[in-house]
């Protein structure tokens, strides 16, 4: 039986393989795409209780949802498994790699960092990466955007604090071109979305980070995918990725596992092979780095620095509870209102020594969250719905006994419900920035371990940590850490980066400036893992940018004919 051969097999269909394949393919490439998880059309993503109950990923478990959480000794990560990758979750930012952020240290010393690219070589790929996912900037001056509270809290915040304050790029549709942003109206695309369904503006209900079920979000699946596959791209859903090597006379041979969530597990059942010039492993910077790390005896020759320079960008979550702001000079809860608006609207700025001030960067960020986490939270109050509940129901009795005369219901009701002041004047803080990359993934059986700590980023964490409190007591609040910090320093990343970083040589990254396996031509990484150190912003544009400059190279070479063939030794070769 012969096996199925492409120009390109790209791994993953986060930023970095959505770029890549569209990119790939428009050049005239037959280019397959291979995505673990499945597809999230709108309304898709659950909302029930039993819904979320599925929506993680674990096909040993016979899980097949979106999120996947990964639990190390001292760092916790969530990502991604599904079409369009980490963009399926994230919250939207797209924030370019602050210009005096690509520092170039010696990064023969533990946790320094070099960045063999600059900002002006990635400005033209931003531009790019920007005008396709169609960025916009929350429209905070227009109704009815401008009664969204949490954004007029940053802005009054950075004020107070003397920090750079700004509305960023989100990858969100508010309007249409050259109209008002109305939510709720059908977005206009020139070309109909590999889903074939129809997407609305933002309708300002918060819940990004847990899918999209309107289509607002430019979720890669809207853009690069759909782009992708319009041009002729293979793209295969539930097609995990469990092996590959070298192909005699050039190119790889790539195995991978067919899921069917309609059967029992079989892990003998659904493995297929696949050969490809070139193959780009874009699984995100776990799914890479594993990847990486468990087909290490197919490649000997790789870096000694795989692994290396795995840091969290320096996440940390925090909270402001029970705002408050003075009128009339009376001070009054603030109904700064988290599940108002998308995720994210706004972001501070903190400098960093690069830029002539102090200490490590970062950035903070409003982050909202969906109506039915401010219930659960009003839940965490339960005796005082107890007793409001026991209060109401003594005057019905007395209705009911005729001693009080009144028929109508509604105000009791709303006094069982409260006035909900906790959910309402609480605001989740979202930091990040310039931690120490210092960690290492490595395998430890089968299994994927890291030892990054926060031990030599801790000035940074108790900077940050001062600062969001600093934006707490500017509102009136209590500030509190989340309940993982509190278990010995740990911090749980959405932004897990580095283990196959970039580098000049061999000694220093796993793969090069233009994203190439060093000593295995026509092998690339374009995601996470490539980072040499954290991004500081938001990561997504970034990683995103530097795939479509790696396209370059690989598109020029290409339209060149040239195509490496190299010698394999014949225990690597098959």
């Amino acid at each position: 039986m012969s096996i199925e051969h492409f120009d390109a097999v790209v791994v993953g269909s986060g930023f970095g393989g959505s770029v890549m394949s569209y990119r790939l393919v428009s050049a005239g490439m037959r280019v397959c795409v291979l995505e673990r998880g499945q597809a999230f059309p709108p309304g898709a993503f659950p909302r029930t209780p039993e819904g979320m109950h599925r929506n993680f990923w674990d096909p040993s478990e016979k899980l097949y949802g979106m999120f996947d959480l990964w639990s190390f000794k001292h760092l916790g990560a969530l990502v991604a498994s599904g079409l369009g990758g980490g963009s399926l979750i994230y919250a939207n930012v797209l924030l370019r790699k602050d210009e005096k952020w690509f520092v170039r240290e010696d990064p023969t010393k533990p946790g320094q960092e070099y960045w063999p690219v600059t900002r002006q070589d990635l400005d033209p790929h931003y531009d790019r990466v920007e005008r396709m996912m169609n960025a916009q900037r929350y429209p905070f001056d227009k109704a009815p955007y401008h009664r969204t509270e949490k954004t007029r809290a940053m802005q009054m915040a950075a004020g107070k604090l003397n920090l750079e304050w700004m509305l960023p790029p989100l990858a969100v549709t508010f309007s249409n071109d050259g109209e008002e942003p109305v939510p709720g109206e059908p977005i206009k695309e020139e070309f109909r979305n590999l889903h074939n369904r129809t997407r609305s503006t933002c309708r300002l209900c918060g819940e990004c980070d847990i899918g999209c079920n309107y289509g607002s979000k430019n979720t890669l699946d809207y853009n690069y995918l759909s782009a992708a596959k319009r041009a002729g791209a293979d793209i295969r859903t539930l097609c995990e990725v469990e092996r590959f090597e070298p192909r005699a006379g050039g190119g790889y041979l790539i195995h991978y596992r067919k899921h069917n969530p309609a059967v029992p597990v079989d892990r003998t059942a659904g493995r297929i092979t696949v050969s490809a010039d070139r193959l780009v492993l874009a699984a995100g910077t776990l799914g890479t780095t594993y990847l990486l790390l468990k087909n290490r005896n197919a490649l000997p020759a790789l870096s000694p620095t795989l692994g290396s320079r795995f840091c969290g960008n320096g996440d940390l979550l925090t909270f402001a509870l029970r705002c408050e702001t003075e009128t009339n000079g009376k001070v009054q809860p603030w109904p700064v209102d988290g599940t108002r608006g998308p995720v994210i609207t706004s972001a501070i700025r903190m400098p960093d020594a690069a830029d002539g001030k102090e200490g490590r960067g970062f950035y903070i960020e409003d982050a909202g969250y969906p109506a039915f986490v401010a219930w659960l939270l009003e839940a965490t109050g339960a005796m005082g719905t107890f007793r409001r509940a026991k209060r109401v129901l003594g005057a019905r009795i007395k209705a009911a006994l005729g001693i009080r005369k009144d028929t109508n219901f509604s105000a009791e009701l709303s006094t069982i419900i409260g006035a909900a002041e906790l959910s309402s004047t609480s605001l989740p803080l979202l930091g990040m920035g310039r931690d120490v990359a210092d960690g290492r993934l490595k395998l430890e059986g089968n299994l994927l371990e890291s030892d990054w700590t926060i031990s030599r980023s801790s000035s940074y964490f108790k900077r940050m940590r001062e600062t969001m409190h600093n934006i707490a007591k500017s509102w009136g609040a209590g500030f509190r850490d989340n309940a993982i910090w509190h278990l010995g320093r740990r911090v749980i990343t959405v932004h897990p980066l580095g283990g196959a970083p970039m580098g000049r040589n061999a000694s220093e990254g796993v793969v090069d400036e233009h994203g190439e396996v060093f000593g295995y031509p026509d092998l690339y990484v374009a995601d996470g893992a490539m980072m040499p150190g954290p991004v500081g912003a938001n990561p997504a544009l970034t990683i995103a940018a530097l795939a479509d400059r790696f396209a370059d190279g690989i598109v020029e070479r290409y339209q060149a004919g040239l195509v490496s063939r190299v010698e394999i030794p014949a225990a690597e070769a098959v």
